[in-house]
């Protein structure tokens, strides 16, 4: 095969794509690597991870039965992934003359035509040093897969295509389902800190909702008129968010909130309660229970699922704060907490975790009572 100068051996490439590729959070490779080990052996297909430390990203290589059902697995549905990809293997040694035609070539052979095309790197310092090359390299790219007809966004269902640089002369060719991966580049949501706001933590609730929550369901159960207690609210960067969207808020700290936030206290959308949030309970049930506070991982969750399962609150929203050491099965340690409490009152209900972009040595919860 031939593609303007450039020769390729067909031979030589693979016929379908043979790997799965993730992206994480930098030094949380690990958890990611076993977590999608785990999901490899619950389908039964038996291969390794291969993760290199502070890496950004994870690759995962079936054994001679192939990917399989790994390719059905659904990104919002790991914790530690934040974009999950099918890939052929690694393509080494591109030329720095024209890169386009080992690149066309490696697309044509796994699959297409494609919706669209994304051009992204690891989220690593050094990565990020490929974002103007990518910028660069994008639209002419673009231009050559749509005049060979790999590009083609008006076709129904397609995949996407993704270009995943590690350094300007190597990158992983691979395609993702668009309704099991990630909307966005790197899988990380743009968000712009928004002015007036008192904290950087803000970004995390917004972020939150943007991941846990369609727009739709946005619109359904974040507006004017629903209720919401925040525990550990000060500054206020989660207050700040309910606010905006219009809710009415208790805010429990023994701390102050941001003068940004007086005017909605004096006006009453906002009642801050100086008092202890792991023994706070409302009057009456609210709609909404978001929390922040710097407690150990297994209080928060065993406190989240009591707000649940005695009918305090119908969602929650809620961070853990993880340990240096067994992050993952502390989190799974939490899950099976709040399992349990919730399963004892035979409530039916809906759990995610998911480390945010926004979260540091975190993950974020999602917790609704059906």
């Amino acid at each position: 095969m031939t593609l303007g100068d450039y020769k390729i051996d067909i031979q030589s490439m693979p016929s379908e794509p043979q790997q799965l590729l993730l992206y994480c959070r930098p030094g949380f490779e690990k958890e990611c690597a076993a977590e999608v080990t785990e999901q490899a052996t619950m389908r039964g297909v038996s291969g390794y991870a291969r993760a290199k430390p502070d890496s950004a990203y994870v690759v995962f290589v079936p054994h001679e039965n192939g990917i399989g059902s790994l390719a059905a697995i659904v990104c919002s549905d790991l914790v530690f992934a934040r974009q999950i990809i099918v890939v052929a293997p690694l393509i080494e040694a591109l030329p720095e003359i024209n890169r386009i035609p080992p690149l066309a070539a490696a697309a044509a052979m796994i699959g297409g035509p494609y919706a669209s095309v994304w051009l992204e790197h690891p989220d690593t310092n050094a990565g990020k040093m490929l974002s103007g090359f990518c910028r660069r390299f994008s639209p002419i790219f673009e231009k050559s897969l749509i005049g060979s007809g790999q590009l083609r966004p008006e076709v129904a269902h397609a995949k996407r295509l993704h270009i995943f640089f590690l350094d300007t002369g190597s990158a992983y060719v691979g395609s993702a389902d668009v309704a099991r991966s990630a909307p966005w580049p790197l899988g990380i949501p743009r968000l712009k800190m928004p002015g007036g706001a008192p904290s950087r933590s803000t970004l995390k609730l917004a972020e939150a909702f943007m991941v846990f929550l369609s727009p739709d369901e946005q619109a359904e159960r974040l507006h004017e008129g629903l209720t919401a207690v925040d525990l550990g609210a000060a500054p206020g960067g989660w207050t700040w968010q309910l606010m905006k969207r219009g809710l009415q808020i208790t805010a429990i700290d023994n701390g102050a909130l941001d003068a940004s936030l007086q005017e909605a206290v004096r006006l009453g959308q906002i009642e801050h309660l100086r008092a202890d949030g792991l023994h706070y309970r409302p009057r009456r049930p609210v709609h909404w229970l978001v929390c922040d506070m710097v407690e150990k991982p297994s209080r928060v969750a065993a406190l989240v699922a009591d707000w649940i399962a005695d009918g305090h609150a119908r969602e929650t929203i809620f961070n853990l704060k993880l340990p240096m050491k067994k992050r993952r099965e502390e989190v799974e340690q939490c899950r099976r907490l709040i399992e349990d409490r919730l399963d004892a009152k035979r409530i039916s209900f809906r759990l995610r975790f998911k480390q945010l972009y926004h979260d540091r040595e975190e993950v974020t919860g999602h917790l609704r009572a059906s």
